[in-house]
């Protein structure tokens, strides 16, 4: 079957994608609740999407497509009120995070649905191990070589939405060392990583995906969890290795840095993309998951190492005035904040040191996801 012809969306549009916890008040624990409030938030309208996902203690929430920071804030800030006003109904609460900080996966339900059950015969116990929470970006491209175009001019900037993001350090009840534990669970399955480095269409539908669909491993561009892949049905690329952060302010944030930073791709002030790109990828990748904003990357055109941190001020520079054409600064402002203050990883952290329980991680972040002070 061929792939779905490459649909027009406006130019540096957006949307965003959040998958969230379902948390029992009492026990802090994930709790299956996913059906019963899919169910309460069916009687009236939901400002954006909502749907099921892999287990039943999660669900994930979609903007409508959107052009400027603040009319995606908005509209973040209206789901996220409709889901807590729901939660509370319920007695269920909702939060953000990578993962949760102490769930055991061999307690999770995979949702009845063909595909979630599909994917657990095929792939085991990683069904039940992918209860982790992603933020997915939507950036709109003029054609699908300019989507290609993104794509890999965008690896050399990946670990920035991996470190500023990160909210992930704590799993099955332990510190796991990295500020981005969620992504080793991803990386877990085959058809993660990178896309093949290929920036025509043509070439890419009619060679590498014609051949991938021949093996039968994969039918559609679902089956594949790139790090960053194309949307042909949308129109758009899709930043897949954020962290769900825990408040929608820093979601808002790191989507219109993205999306800044691709109006500044777009200008060819750098130089093309190539395949020698990704000879750095995985550690630079690396050192983000595991060290997050104080990790060390290297550049792939200079082979010199840098400090991330230091990377993305020397970015935010580089994109202020696309930012501002955009009506996007107060997102850069939040991402400068977060560089001074550090991520959510580094917030959960600092929360475990005051209360010496895994179950105050989850607290605070239930506080956080409402606009509350934890």
């Amino acid at each position: 079957m061929p792939l779905q012809p490459f649909s027009q969306s406006r130019a540096l549009s957006m949307g965003v994608e959040l998958e969230l916890q379902l948390v029992d008040p009492t026990s802090l624990d994930l709790t299956g609740a996913a059906n019963d409030l899919l169910h309460l938030l069916e009687r009236k309208p939901f400002p954006g999407d909502v749907k099921p996902e892999m287990t039943e203690s999660m669900i994930e929430i979609a903007t409508d497509v959107q052009d400027s920071y603040e009319s995606l804030l908005a509209q973040l800030r209206a789901m996220r009120d409709t889901l807590v006003t729901a939660g509370d109904k319920l007695n269920v609460r909702l939060c953000g995070g990578g993962t949760h900080a102490f769930q055991h996966w061999s307690d999770q339900t995979i949702v009845d649905k063909p595909r979630y059950q599909q994917l657990s015969e095929l792939y085991g116990y990683l069904a039940k191990q992918f209860t982790v929470f992603g933020q997915h970006v939507h950036i709109g491209c003029e054609s699908a070589n300019s989507a290609l175009f993104l794509l890999h001019s965008l690896n050399r900037y990946l670990p920035h939405f991996i470190a500023l993001s990160a909210s992930s350090p704590y799993f099955q009840g332990e510190d796991t060392l990295f500020d981005s534990a969620r992504l080793n669970s991803v990386f877990a399955f085959p058809l993660s990583g990178r896309a093949p480095f290929v920036l025509d269409w043509a070439e890419f539908e009619n060679g590498y995906f014609r051949k991938m669909e021949a093996t039968g491993v994969v039918s559609s561009m679902k089956d594949f969890y790139w790090d960053i892949r194309p949307k042909p049905e949308f129109g758009t690329i899709e930043l897949r290795v954020c962290d769900t952060p825990l408040t929608v302010e820093r979601a808002a944030a790191l989507a219109c840095y993205l999306q800044a930073l691709c109006s500044y791709l777009l200008t060819g002030a750098e130089s093309a993309p190539s395949e020698d790109d990704y000879m750095v990828y995985n550690f630079n990748r690396f050192q983000a998951c595991r060290f997050g904003l104080d990790g060390m990357i290297v550049d792939p055109g200079t082979n010199k190492n840098l400090s991330l941190r230091e990377d993305i001020l020397q970015t935010l520079d580089k994109v202020q005035i696309h930012a501002g054409r955009l009506g996007s600064r107060p997102a850069l402002d939040e991402i400068r904040r977060v560089l001074v203050e550090g991520n959510h990883a580094t917030l959960l952290r600092q929360q475990f040191r005051q209360c010496r329980n895994v179950k105050g991680v989850v607290d605070t972040a239930i506080h956080l996801f409402r606009g509350e002070k934890p």
